[in-house]
């Protein structure tokens, strides 16, 4: 990457702009660039996410009125001006400023223009892509500038995320921006295929991941639960195993174009030879056991699996993926391979004959073969294979891109064998794990032990959405805001992970993600007023802010969701993985106990004694609404819960000793409530209030705390 070009254009625009308008430019000389490499956090204060690789602030302010206009130098092609186009519908709308649209991002090199664009030529969706891009605001002129139109396309989202209002009404800071991204493969995978994703789901979730810098959709599409893809070669595929919900392929193209407007390509997946049950609803002759079958109501490992004996089996594929090749375009098709059951294999005498005369020792090595053969089938299409790190066998070509769902060290182990690879372990999102998790999980950690070239097969990583647990109205709180918080540590320097930083910019960017249609923060209250019948929901908020649904496997292991057919509709479907109440709770009692805090001592006192006395005001809820009844136990928990921790606060500020006893039974009684509850959640406040309970059992003999 070199923008070295962009400040020689740069300087060039600026020696032709009349005097006046060069009056007043933030000026660089002198001034320390803040390279986000080693510092440890984002700096400055501006709500920047993905932070940029350098950035410094110069001082003043550009003013954003109605008179802001926007123009390309050059020829920047049409994906950046359709960019440039919504880059103006997004800031009218978040301002409310009346702004002149009508082609003005076309309008060639306007000397008049407030927000000049260019770039050097067209980008190419490809990995290695260069993406950089460089920003300079001063207070006369914005310039953005960037080797390709898809570096256009991320600096456009970052000066998006540059303006502020305030009492001289919106701006933007003056700063000077070196971006490029850390990694070239940043991204999303969707599955449609255990739940089914209507078309505008995927649309907004696109929008949303162009917000964040992202650039890699993997669309897993075949499933034991569905197969979503229209096939005009094969239309079983769909009409037996889809229930009727598929994706046409007109409505592929378009949504592979949509992306490819927006700098992300698209993945597709097709899984197999396990996880294929719904393949064979039509054609069971390609099965490695007899059927007839039907797509899977259940989920988890099944049997069904394909047979790599069978010579049909090829010839289906290889038709079937010049097929699939027609409509995705990318350089990349994924094949799966995770997870295949050896059962059916073992149990068939053909295929046990078959391994015999191959020399095929291990379903292992079986799996293997089968592997070989679909990457000649793909390179005959002029196609490269990415798969899940069980495809990854001796004599595996180097040419497949290998994911990982089991850790960093399989990751790394890889690439010391010359493998390129992906990291997903530890960016499960189905699995509601908190963002921080998410954000110290890197796929190149401290101490990874590699050789540059070694780090360099290191490719990104992906978020991982599973639906299993989700349907169109919940899948966005479960992405959102959380992958953000991913895209920033597959974008930023490695050295940017303080955590309590991007929290505070990750709740400005899940605003802002909000108009692109994302349902992440309003559909809650929306199925809180369906469950209760009622417009005054205030008593279900206040427990939804204080509860968690389960995280990790527990909830597929305890919960009442097994089919594809159960509602996921309940209290537990409108809860959002991570409480940003629980959070700051969390760390206001760390303030308390560090110190004299009156700030935090008041926060905790409030908010203890709204959740203490929260529970009488949902018993109607409760009494009306037969669908909410299996959280009224989790209601009276936090009850509990909230006055334990109002005694441990009493006993603390008051300076007297609770003594073994009370201070015991204070610890006793939260165990039982640290447990799940029927409705598979949790109180996610508990493990704060159980440090409230340890600390004032310790608490004899200190003095007094200050509340106020």
């Amino acid at each position: 990457m070199s923008l070295i070009f962009a400040s020689r254009w740069e300087n060039g625009y600026n020696a032709a702009m009349p005097r006046r308008q060069q009056h007043g430019r933030c000026v660089l000389i002198g001034l320390l660039w803040i390279a986000a490499g080693g510092t440890g956090s984002a700096a400055g204060t501006l709500d920047l996410l993905p932070h940029p690789a350098r950035v410094v602030e110069t001082g003043g302010r550009f003013l954003l009125d109605e008179t802001f206009t926007v123009a390309a130098v050059g020829e920047p092609g049409d994906r950046a001006r359709r960019a440039a186009v919504r880059f103006l519908d997004r800031f009218c709308g978040r301002t409310g400023l009346f702004v002149r649209r009508d082609g003005n991002p076309s309008d060639e090199g306007d000397p008049r223009a407030s927000f000049i664009y260019k770039c050097e030529r067209l980008g190419s969706l490809v990995p290695g892509e260069d993406e950089s891009y460089r920003i300079t605001v001063s207070p006369d002129r914005v310039l953005l500038v960037a080797p390709t139109d898809l570096g256009l396309l991320r600096g456009f989202e970052t000066v998006l995320q540059l303006v502020e209002g305030g009492p001289e009404g919106y701006v933007l800071p003056c700063v000077q921006v070196e971006d490029e991204p850390r990694f070239t493969w940043r991204g999303l995978l969707l599955d449609s295929g255990r739940h089914f994703l209507p078309v505008e789901v995927v649309r907004r979730n696109l929008d949303g991941m162009a917000a964040v810098k992202m650039n890699v959709l993997h669309w897993h599409l075949t499933e034991d639960q569905g197969f979503r893809v229209e096939s005009k070669l094969f239309p079983g595929l769909h009409q037996l195993g889809s229930d009727g919900l598929y994706y046409t392929q007109a409505e592929i193209r378009d949504l592979v174009a949509y992306a490819a407007d927006r700098g992300i390509r698209v993945m597709p997946e097709f899984d197999l030879p396990g996880h294929a049950t719904s393949w064979f609803a039509a054609y069971p002759e390609l099965a490695g056991a007899p059927g007839p079958y039907r797509v899977s109501r259940t989920f988890g490992v099944q049997l069904t699996v394909f047979n790599p004996a069978n010579p049909n089996v090829y010839a289906f594929l290889d038709a079937f993926l010049g097929e699939m090749t027609g409509l995705f375009p990318d350089a990349y098709v994924h094949l799966g391979g995770d997870e295949s059951n050896g059962m059916h294999w073992d149990r068939n005498p053909e295929i046990q004959e078959f391994k015999r005369e191959k020399g095929l020792a291990s379903n292992e090595e079986l799996q293997a073969y089968f592997t070989a053969r679909l990457l000649e089938i793909l390179k005959r299409h002029g196609r490269r294979m990415a798969g899940w790190e069980e495809i990854l066998q001796p004599g595996l070509s180097g040419e497949v891109v290998i994911q990982s769902w089991r850790g960093t060290g399989a990751l790394i182990a890889a690439a010391r064998k010359g493998y390129t690879g992906l990291l997903s372990h530890g960016y499960y999102l189905d699995l509601c794990q908190p963002a921080s998790d998410h954000y110290l999980n890197d796929p190149l950690p401290e101490g990874h032990g590699l050789t540059p070239e070694e780090a360099g097969r290191i490719l990104g990583g992906e978020a991982a959405m599973w639906s299993g647990l989700v349907s169109p109205e919940t899948i966005d709180s479960r992405i959102w805001p959380r992958t953000a918080a991913i895209a920033e540590r597959l974008w930023s320097r490695r050295g940017v992970r303080d955590v309590d930083d991007m929290y505070r910019r990750l709740e400005t960017v899940s605003c802002a993600l909000e108009e692109h249609g994302l349902t992440h923060l309003k559909n809650r209250d929306m199925m809180l007023r369906r469950l209760a019948g009622a417009m005054d929901i205030g008593p279900l908020c206040v427990l939804a802010e204080a509860v968690e649904p389960l995280e990790g496997y527990r909830r597929q292991s305890l919960g009442r969701v097994k089919t594809t057919l159960d509602p996921l509709t309940r209290f537990v479907d409108a809860v959002p993985p991570e409480s940003g109440l629980v959070r700051r709770f969390a760390a206001s009692v760390g303030a308390f106990l560090s110190g004299n805090d009156p700030a935090a001592s008041a926060f905790l006192r409030r908010t203890l004694e709204l959740w203490r006395d929260n529970h009488e005001s949902a018993k109607p809820h409760f009494l009306d609404a037969p669908a909410l009844r299996e959280v009224e136990p989790l209601s009276r928990g936090l009850a509990e819960a909230a006055e334990i921790g109002l005694q441990a606060m009493e006993t603390m500020i008051a300076g007297r000793k609770a003594g073994p006893s009370r201070g015991s039974g204070l610890r006793a009684a939260l165990e039982d409530l640290k447990k799940p509850f029927i409705g598979e959640l949790e109180l996610a406040a508990v493990p704060a209030i159980e440090r409230l309970a340890a600390a004032a059992e310790k608490s004899a003999g200190k003095p007094a705390r200050r509340t106020s």
